[in-house]
């Protein structure tokens, strides 16, 4: 299975996830070393993006699964904006996008999935769901006392066009996860300011922000190759 998985990847693509594990590796050691559940999410997140990078089914199911523990750290730390914008949408979301991508395989390689196009009404949509979610759950979090209140709603504003867009299977969904990052990173380094071991978690969104760049490049020349297949 690890030869497969050794000719499955370029060289490129190894190379970027090595570099993020080490990232994340070495600023658990030197920051926390001690949550290793934080350590296990970032592992695992960064090698689900590898997989989302080539439209593999796969990097969903392991993106689940981060969702999960993601939404548990973020209980931690009072950051219920982040807690309830993954477990409540983009761990359900990510379910739908899954089954989504498993139905529009490539060619029938379900490895591959088809890459979509957006459609004129796709902007009214994204447009209309992100301000609907975002006033709901920013009122929500509100309520809830949320720390770091401003952040986390833009958190919630860009997870909702990151998923959107993945629903519609387009390369731009990896833009809005790559916004999120961005998003992310501000709300960790305020976190990482009072509690030091918050770092390894802001070196984890660090990665994916390169991770996600990656993506939307790769997803383009996806397109382009499906189109003259």
């Amino acid at each position: 299975m690890l030869a497969a998985l050794n000719r499955y990847f370029s060289r490129a693509e190894k190379m970027l996830w090595t570099a993020s594990v080490v990232l994340i590796v070495s600023s658990f050691l030197a920051f926390d070393g001690e949550n290793f559940l934080a350590l296990t999410a970032s592992l695992i997140g960064v090698t689900s993006l590898l997989f989302n990078a080539k439209g593999n089914p796969v990097g969903q199911v392991i993106g689940i699964v981060f969702c999960l523990i993601y939404g548990f750290i973020s209980w931690q730390y009072a950051y219920y904006g982040e807690m309830i914008t993954y477990l409540g949408m983009t761990l359900p979301m990510s379910v739908v996008t899954l089954v989504i991508w498993l139905r529009n395989p490539f060619k029938g390689n379900r490895m591959c999935v088809q890459v979509g196009r957006l459609r004129r009404n796709d902007l009214f949509w994204l447009v209309f769901l992100t301000i609907v979610i975002t006033a709901v759950f920013g009122y929500v979090l509100a309520v809830l006392h949320t720390a770091n209140l401003a952040p986390s709603i833009l958190s919630i504003s860009t997870s909702t066009i990151a998923v959107y867009l993945s629903w519609r299977r387009s390369p731009w969904f990896a833009v809005g996860y790559a916004l999120n990052d961005l998003v992310l990173i501000v709300l960790w380094s305020l976190a990482a300011v009072q509690d030091p071991g918050a770092v390894s978690v802001l070196m984890c969104f660090v990665a994916f922000f390169a991770n996600d760049l990656y993506g939307f490049r790769n997803w383009r020349r996806m397109l382009c190759q499906q189109q003259t297949a």
